[in-house]
């Protein structure tokens, strides 16, 4: 195939692809494969292959990088940073959810080597994340706001889940969507035994780039920062404070109704750090 036919977008992907993996050895440059593995850009990419018609948003006529999916002139992918939780992450993620380039989940996949992705079904959960699930190397925690869950369900700190003293490692099961679709999801049959983690935001939300349900409803990176944070991993907690200001500001840059309403230079700098 003719490589000048195809879609900028897809230049651009190989360009980060590269620069990604190359690493130096005794005999010179080389490049191999990425070993981690973003598990919400992997389940977009198969649920697209499902779709029948090409996924249409706002700003789908933009070429995007296809990694970071941000606008390839403000490309996120030279602030990736290396993966620094030792948690995993499970995300159950709404119809479409995974599509969005607004989405902030795949910002902490890129955190955590241990890393996983489905999309949600009510009557037909994805085996494989049943099996996840029910891994005994885990002890999932379902990340959600504690009012909506039975009081000796409830937990305040992660190490208070069953299972970690004795040295499993913690699962956090982000439910990923708009507020009203994470409420669905956290009534499915099979969290209902798991203990629930929720955070408490004292300050407004930094995210901006979607209307939010509530004042003080935090995005899931910011949830994911929480976590980091409870869950004695501050360093990790701080490359991915860094990361997610990274986002937001390549995010806005190219919105350009989002830097006609916040103002663009300085002013915008401090709105979104």
């Amino acid at each position: 195939m003719d490589v000048r036919a195809q879609p900028k977008s897809y230049w651009h992907a190989d360009w980060c692809l590269s620069t990604m993996v190359t690493q130096k050895s005794d005999e010179g440059a080389r490049l191999s494969l990425p070993v981690h593995s973003n598990s919400v850009l992997t389940l977009r990419t198969r649920e697209l292959a499902k779709t029948l018609r090409p996924f249409r948003a706002r700003g789908s006529k933009v070429i995007r990088c296809q990694l970071c999916l941000l606008p390839a002139v403000h490309c996120l992918c030279a602030d990736r940073p290396e993966p620094a939780s030792t948690s995993a992450f499970c995300f159950l993620m709404y119809t479409g959810e995974a599509f969005k380039p607004s989405n902030t989940g795949r910002l902490i996949a890129d955190m955590a080597s241990d890393n996983h992705a489905f999309v949600w079904d009510r009557t037909r959960p994805d085996p494989a994340l049943l099996s996840l699930l029910n891994d005994h190397q885990y002890s999932p925690i379902v990340v959600f706001p504690r009012q909506y869950a039975a009081e000796e369900r409830c937990i305040d700190l992660p190490s208070q889940a069953p299972g970690i003293a004795a040295g499993k490692k913690p699962l956090f099961v982000m439910l990923d969507g708009t507020w009203r679709e994470a409420k669905k999801m956290f009534k499915s049959p099979c969290l209902q035994n798991f203990p629930v983690l929720g955070i408490e935001s004292e300050q407004a939300s930094a995210y901006r780039l979607r209307e939010a349900a509530h004042h003080y409803q935090l995005c899931t990176a910011e949830v994911g920062i929480a976590i980091l944070r409870l869950n004695g991993e501050q360093g990790a907690a701080e490359i991915m404070q860094t990361y997610f200001a990274a986002f937001r500001r390549l995010y806005i840059a190219g919105k350009p109704a989002m830097l006609e309403r916040y103002g663009t230079g300085e002013s915008a700098v401090q709105l979104i750090d």
